[in-house]
């Protein structure tokens, strides 16, 4: 009976949990915390806000712009390189340079630069706030998983207790110091033992199983975890962790605090920046163009023929004829080079421009009416989550002193249990007390040791969200 016992258990725990490397906390968060698909999202969107803030900060420099266009004209149109119409066909050739630049916008522009770094920074503090909250998931589930194995060794330990007193009260029977009976109690109480461990086992593996979901590991996959005795956890002094202490670290240090800080400081960076947007602004522009024609063309003499003498007057009072020598000027007309079109065709521009909302369906009015409301939601936001922080860990605290007032009582009713299990077994071996008594001594003990457990991880755990409150992270 024993054997085959044992057999059994060993064989369903080979089957529930296989040999493989085991984890312990930190791998476990660091693996979450490189694998989930939330924390990927949420740093890209990070990496966008950071972007949207470069871009702000570069749009202070002046811009810089190209240009050149080319095409053909026919019919009736104008030469661009001479500003006269022409009804011939022309190709022509355009270039240009133009730059702006903000002189004075009542700081808008600077504001809202301002803005989008604190959204930039507010954006990586929400993935560091994404992190520590998946982190104390896994803590806590992996706690779960080892709340899970305690349990299944105690299961174990009670039937081999169970099988020691086996042992007794055969050699007490079969010496006829005690009826048969008792043996038969015994090992009926083995058998509950024995699911008991099936019970403990099975929830050992859905444990593990919830962990793997967390950290997003296939459920076929081999796992398991390390097991360090809970007594050995370091845990804060609670005298160390008073709530009202713990509400002012947690303002500074939680990430999530942080968040509503700086979203509020960049809204209201922003609604300046909206206000600068009622109020004339002042910019400089300058530019440089050059164009080409193929109409464009030059002149040379190429000879002069003298043709004959024109009279064109007489002298007054002598009526001396005054002649004048006809010329016929010969010209080669050609092309003008490309090269030296653009060089002389090359003209500059710089204005001074000043711009004064006057009517624009207020749309620039309404945006800041927007913005100043914004502000005031951000800021009531604010004031909801520091509420509810300051709840919550006054809520943890309560609960870790009432978890270690159980732990404290648990430890009290294990010492009792195990004083009244030695004492029954004692009166069992000599006939002064019958076997179902001794189960219920042992079962009591049992409970016991399982309430104690419970009280201690429940105690660790309400401790470890307390020294997370306090920005400290979670470790074991």
């Amino acid at each position: 009976m024993k054997r085959n016992l044992i057999l059994f258990v060993s064989f369903f725990v080979f089957g529930a949990v296989q040999a493989q490397e085991k984890w312990d906390l930190r791998k476990c968060v660091e693996y979450a915390l490189n694998n989930n698909i939330s924390i990927r999202q949420s740093d890209i969107q990070a990496q966008i806000q950071s972007l949207t803030y470069k871009e702000s900060k570069f749009s202070q420099i002046p811009s810089l712009n190209f240009g050149t266009s080319a095409g053909v004209n026919t019919g009736r149109s104008i030469d661009r390189t001479t500003n006269q119409f022409t009804t011939e066909s022309i190709f022509y050739n355009g270039f240009s340079l133009q730059s702006n630049v903000d002189i004075f916008n009542w700081f808008s522009k600077k504001n809202g630069i301002a803005g989008n770094r604190l959204q930039a920074e507010a954006a990586v503090a929400s993935v560091q706030k994404l992190k520590d909250d998946i982190s104390l998931n896994v803590a806590a589930t992996y706690l779960q998983a080892l709340l899970a194995k305690e349990q299944v060794n105690l299961s174990r330990l009670q039937i081999e207790q169970t099988l020691s007193q086996i042992d007794n009260t055969e050699k007490l029977v079969n010496a006829g110091s005690l009826p048969e009976l008792n043996l038969a109690e015994l090992q009926s109480q083995l058998a509950q033992d024995s699911l008991t461990l099936v019970t403990a086992i099975g929830t050992e593996v859905k444990s593990l199983l919830l962990l793997k979901a967390t950290l997003n590991i296939d459920a076929g996959t081999a796992f398991d975890i390390t097991t360090p005795p809970v007594e050995k956890i370091p845990v804060d002094p609670i005298a160390e962790l008073q709530p009202e202490a713990v509400y002012q670290l947690a303002l500074v240090n939680l990430p999530q605090q942080r968040v509503n800080t700086l979203k509020l400081q960049s809204a209201r960076k922003f609604a300046e920046a909206a206000k600068g947007n009622l109020y004339p602004s002042i910019s400089m522009g300058g530019s440089i163009q050059t164009n080409y024609s193929n109409l464009r063309n030059q002149y040379r003499v190429t000879g002069v023929n003298f043709i004959k003498n024109d009279t064109i007057g007489l002298v007054q009072g002598s009526n001396t004829p005054v002649i004048a020598p006809n010329y016929q000027v010969a010209y080669d007309f050609f092309s003008k080079q490309y090269g030296r079109q653009i060089s002389d065709n090359l003209s500059n521009n710089v204005s001074i421009n000043l711009s004064v909302p006057i009517f624009n369906g207020r749309s620039a009015r309404t945006n800041l009416e927007k913005q100043r409301l914004n502000v005031k939601n951000l800021a009531l936001q604010q004031e909801l989550d520091n509420r509810n922080l300051k709840q919550d860990i006054y809520n943890a605290y309560t609960d870790a002193i009432t978890a270690l007032q159980k732990f404290n009582a648990a430890d009290k009713a294990v010492a009792a249990a195990e004083k009244a299990l030695n004492y029954s077994r004692k009166r069992y071996e000599v006939g002064l007390l019958n076997s179902i008594d001794l189960i219920t001594n042992q079962n009591n003990l049992f409970r016991a040791n399982i309430n104690k457990l419970s009280a201690r991880f429940e105690y660790v755990f309400k401790m470890k969200v307390l020294e997370f409150y306090k920005g400290q992270g979670i470790k074991l």
